[in-house]
């Protein structure tokens, strides 16, 4: 298998700007992609965040398996995360975040309460691994009307802060981390829903997994999208063949066009056409 690696040099800047920007907040509002909760994240965000409070989106939860996200969303509960499944891209699930954050800083708000201050607004910083959704997120959840609120008194000088209504002010950059890439299989499911460089992955490679695992999990499924019979004896390999032939992927002549049916493929479990598929379970 290939080895899907990514090094950004910024990965320490990244981090160290992060836990200057966590001292000022309240809550840390986490994106992970619902097709795979764990590979989507970066362990560190626990130890960064502890102290804080916590909320989960599964964001593109409806190209999720509809039966894992209920048992992701029971993982995270269980460990103390307030969970919630949206599409930051068509707005499903964004209105219930707000009755979330209320219940996920409740005892903050009661602190605040108890101390005569009242009516301050929830702090709140948006983090994840690059590509899963935040910048569409804070654009969702902000919506038109939100208003930058700069540099107040006791603000750190720079930072930018999006008032989204008497509740809940949003520090505007996000907060990126990187995915560990400690397990091979994390580099590969982040390269199967496109959060690396397609350039740097071989398409081929990607869909001869993505085939081993669609046979093994969701049977019947490869055989639906592409009018295709598979029997036990094909090989992945051969899989992409039979779907040269059958959705006409030549090159000139009778040769078959690996490459696009590859892609074809890939491009479609990522857009939900094969089915909705969630490739790993707590």
């Amino acid at each position: 298998m290939a080895n899907y690696q990514w090094y950004p040099g910024h990965m320490t800047k990244a981090k160290r700007m992060m836990q200057e920007d966590i001292k000022l907040i309240d809550l840390i509002i986490e994106l992970v992609d619902a097709r795979i909760p764990l590979s989507s994240r970066n362990p560190d965000i626990d130890e960064l965040g502890k102290n804080k409070s916590r909320i989960i989106l599964l964001n593109k939860s409806d190209l999720a398996d509809t039966r894992k996200n209920k048992t992701w969303m029971e993982y995270f509960s269980d460990r103390g995360f307030h969970v919630l499944e949206i599409n930051a891209k068509t707005g499903a699930g964004i209105k219930s975040i707000q009755g979330v954050v209320q219940e996920a800083c409740k005892e903050k708000i009661a602190r605040d309460r108890k101390r005569g201050i009242i009516n301050r607004p929830v702090r709140a910083m948006v983090a994840g691994i690059p590509n899963v959704g935040k910048s569409t997120f804070i654009n969702s959840f902000a919506g038109k009307a939100c208003t930058k609120t700069g540099n107040k008194p006791g603000v750190t000088k720079g930072k930018q802060w999006i008032r989204l209504n008497k509740g809940i002010e949003l520090l505007d950059t996000p907060g990126i981390l990187w995915p560990k890439f400690d397990d091979q299989s994390v580099g590969l499911r982040l390269a199967m829903i496109g959060s690396m460089n397609d350039e740097i992955v071989h398409l081929d490679e990607l869909a001869c997994e993505l085939i081993d695992f669609l046979r093994a999990e969701y049977a019947g499924m490869l055989e639906n999208r592409y009018e295709i019979e598979i029997n036990d004896e094909q090989s992945a390999y051969d899989v992409i063949k039979s779907v040269c032939i059958s959705k006409k992927c030549f090159l000139k002549g009778e040769e078959l066009d690996i490459m696009k049916s590859s892609a074809m493929i890939v491009d479609d479990f990522r857009n939900g056409r094969i089915g909705k598929i969630t490739l790993e379970m707590p």
